[in-house]
């Protein structure tokens, strides 16, 4: 193989692994009380509107 495809395959596969320790060593975003509060809301209309949709089929 040209030296060129090596390369690009080294690349390929560095923009993997560093990915993926990115996204292992992420850590959540630290919210105010304000904002948990909003989410919580948030996620409680949405399994309730999912319940709803799930009841109308």
């Amino acid at each position: 193989m040209p030296w060129y495809i090596w390369l690009l395959m080294v690349f390929v596969l560095g923009s993997i692994v560093a990915g993926l320790i990115l996204l292992r060593t992420s850590k959540s975003l630290p919210l105010t009380d304000e904002q948990l509060k909003k989410v919580r809301e948030r996620k409680v209309e949405m399994e309730t509107q999912d319940a709803k949709d799930s009841r109308d089929r």
